[in-house]
């Protein structure tokens, strides 16, 4: 891999994380009240809520312990246990102080070592693979945030929105 390529790669996904997934993240918590925030809607299905919590255990076990090096502290079970009620301000503040964990983890990685292998989470994977796996599973977990969110609301997220109008509506 040219040290160009390993680059353009790096930069796209800390791109997705922190100004594509998180700024849509923000729109739809905006719009959910807090209750909503913790809705299930059956015990097989997790709250938004969770989902937050979730994406900081795997963004810090994955990234930050993975490829930065910090102990592993992940408590993957308590993310989908908690009921709450854990304000959507603290929880977004949570997923952004991690999200600016990973992106300096990121920034610092060295480019040259992105197709050594390591064990994340008990898979056997290449640094790649491992930044690879962190944008699609955000991204993943986006897509259930939104359909709840649009769910919940009855709106149209305008993410991608071609009249340049980018506003959301407000409750």
């Amino acid at each position: 891999m040219t040290n160009e390529t390993a680059k353009a790669f790096m930069e796209y996904s800390r791109y997705k994380l922190r100004e594509d997934y998180y700024p849509k993240i923000q729109k739809c918590a905006e719009q959910l009240s807090e209750e909503d925030v913790w809705r299930r809607p059956n015990e097989n299905s997790n709250s938004v809520g969770n989902i937050l919590l979730h994406l900081c255990g795997n963004l810090r076990q994955w990234i930050i312990h993975g490829l930065g090096g910090a102990q592993d502290v992940r408590n993957r079970p308590q993310e989908f246990a908690e009921r709450g009620p854990i304000p959507k301000a603290q929880l977004l503040a949570k997923l952004e102080t991690t999200l600016k964990e990973v992106d300096e983890t990121l920034t610092r990685f060295d480019l040259s070592r992105l197709l050594e292998k390591k064990t994340v989470q008990g898979f056997d994977e290449t640094n790649l693979t491992v930044v690879y796996h962190i944008v699609e599973h955000f991204a993943q977990h986006l897509g259930q945030i939104s359909y709840i969110t649009k769910m919940l609301c009855d709106l149209d997220l305008k993410y991608f929105d071609l009249s340049g109008d980018k506003g959301l509506p407000t409750k």
